[in-house]
């Protein structure tokens, strides 16, 4: 399937529809089988333009983000995660893509510096203030995910709040005057004592929880013994490849890093 990014349909709108449906940040799914997710007409409700946002189109259909103040029939409420977990991977990126509009809408009704009720910008997705034209564009907060290595091992940590026993590659956002590299430099350093070389993209992934831009490396290990930073990461330690935790599934980007890089490890790249 294939999408294309609008924030504004460029004629009819499709009928059927995809419409992302969200209550109190849940996504709407079909009662029954999530496979039962497809096009479909206006939801009661839905027609609100106030809450209703155009993301583009999906394979020629158009695509709706849209806040409903209740569950109509027939369907019902799930977490974002969860269904991300169990749709088709291009539906839960545009699940994921409608949380973040519907999220930084809700965010926005209100200018942040003077308070006056702000309006949607016409051809682009922002919001606008009229009394002293300060714009608000959606949220977006970029973090490194490092996934250090040595010959026939891989440093993974664990977080506070995982789940019991997983363990994934290190991350953290980025700060404000920092690169890329810088900050993972430094995230490495100050969550588990060690430094790093040989930085290598790997690749990145929207993750809506609730608007970050993940953005993956691997580094090689080059001195330092483990000190896990307190109150960031509860665990972390050297793993040989043969012998890991329970770690990410490829859902995440984390997932795909961890398992690619064994991968890359085991052929001697």
């Amino acid at each position: 399937m294939h999408f294309v990014a609008a924030c504004q349909p460029s004629g009819p709108a499709s009928e059927p529809s995809w419409t992302f449906a969200f209550v109190e940040g849940e996504l709407l799914v079909p009662e029954g089988d999530l496979a039962a997710f497809q096009p479909i007409g206006p939801l009661p409700g839905s027609s609100d333009t106030a809450c209703r946002h155009y993301l583009g189109s999906l394979s020629s259909l158009d695509c709706w983000a849209v806040a409903l103040a209740e569950v109509p029939t027939g369907w019902r409420r799930l977490p974002l995660r969860a269904a991300m977990m169990s749709m088709d991977p291009a539906l839960g990126a545009l699940a994921g893509r409608a949380a973040q509009v519907i999220e930084w809408d809700r965010t926005h009704r209100f200018c942040g510096v003077c308070g006056t009720p702000t309006g949607i910008q016409a051809g682009e997705r922002a919001r606008t203030c009229p009394a002293c034209g300060h714009t608000a564009y959606p949220r977006l907060s970029p973090a490194i995910m490092a996934l250090v290595w040595r010959p026939g091992e891989l440093l993974l940590g664990r977080s506070p709040n995982f789940t019991p026993g997983r363990y994934s590659a290190l991350a953290g956002f980025v700060e404000a005057g920092e690169s890329l590299e810088e900050c993972l430099h430094r995230e490495v350093l100050e969550e588990v004592g060690v430094t790093v070389t040989d930085l290598h993209y790997y690749g990145s992934q929207s993750w809506p929880f609730p608007h970050s831009l993940m953005v993956a490396f691997t580094a090689r290990w080059t001195g330092g013994e483990i000190v896990p930073q307190p109150g960031e990461i509860e665990d972390a330690r050297w793993f040989p490849l043969d012998a890991l935790p329970d770690i990410p599934p490829r859902f995440s980007i984390s997932g795909h890093l961890i398992l690619d890089t064994i991968a890359r490890l085991r052929e001697g790249a």
